[in-house]
């Protein structure tokens, strides 16, 4: 193995959003190795680099789904935005449904000022409708997004148009699965988008040429690395186009069976340390 492709959340990272020692060790063991070990995630790049930095790794940065890439020093290789166009397009509809939206730029996120009392107004009418529902599940996956970081809030989306032309990722949340299916069905057709799913209760809207998988194979190619020396391991659909360019691809134990399915292997779950157990099995040769 030559080039191991690790997604964050659900993967990398634990239900507190932390990245064990277990984990911390085997990526630098890996290292150690001469395994390229690269980060790729559908967080923004600051945000997962400051993740990595409080780990004490130092790796390649995927970030927003595919949209940048970043070396070990930070430096740019690539970044690829929404139009202007789209972008207002889809944040005027995320507006008008009252999502709670974040949108991925260069140094910062952007989301609506009131993004927290959207959230918990559609957590109130869920659990109102529907008693049984995974109140915690729930919780964890709001705090999960209200986690990254910085944060500019806005009153209005047209403030984010008139600071920035750079939108790599524009993510919508709700609890409501039909209202995102309605949503997804709405950009699905636009032939200048990919849409995927980073985590529950969220829809990623990028550039139609952006993916995890088109990511990892440009820095394959860079490192000279065929796909048969990929690994590539992660728990939700926006890691399946990884998959398609790994020679071994590994679902973790906490994924959906959709995503397993798409996997040669399922390993642990996330908070049993399954990136440090797959990537231990590859160095010890099995």
């Amino acid at each position: 193995m030559k080039l191991i492709a690790l997604d964050m959340d659900g993967t990398l990272l634990n239900s507190q959003n932390k990245i064990s020692q277990e984990n911390i060790e085997a990526v630098k063991k890996a290292q150690l190795k001469g395994i390229e070990v690269v980060i790729a995630t559908g967080r923004a790049y600051f945000d997962a680099a400051q993740l990595t930095k409080e780990a004490g790794l130092s790796t390649w940065i995927i970030g927003a789904n595919g949209a940048t890439i970043h070396n070990k020093e930070g430096v740019c290789l690539q970044s690829i935005s929404v139009s202007k166009k789209d972008a207002k397009e889809i944040l005027a509809y995320f507006t008008e449904k009252e999502f709670y939206y974040e949108v991925f730029s260069e140094h910062k996120l952007f989301s609506p000022n009131n993004g927290r009392e959207l959230v918990q107004i559609e957590l109130d009418r869920i659990t109102t409708a529907n008693p049984d529902s995974n109140i915690e599940e729930m919780k964890e996956a709001a705090e999960r997004q209200f986690s990254q970081e910085p944060f500019k809030f806005v009153h209005s989306y047209e403030e984010i148009l008139a600071e920035t032309d750079k939108y790599f990722n524009l993510l919508a949340f709700s609890f409501d699965d039909n209202k995102l299916k309605q949503a997804w069905n709405r950009f699905a057709k636009n032939d200048h988008l990919t849409l995927t799913a980073s985590a529950s209760h969220v829809f990623d809207i990028m550039h139609c040429d952006v993916s995890k998988g088109n990511a990892v194979k440009k820095l394959a190619q860079k490192f000279n690395v065929k796909p048969k020396d990929i690994m590539a391991v992660g728990d939700n659909f926006n890691d399946i186009s990884m998959f398609t360019v790994a020679g071994t691809s590994i679902a973790m134990g906490n994924a959906p069976d959709g995503v397993k399915k798409q996997a040669m292997v399922t390993t642990l779950t996330n908070n049993e340390n399954g990136v440090a157990y797959s990537i231990n099995k590859v160095i010890n040769g099995q």
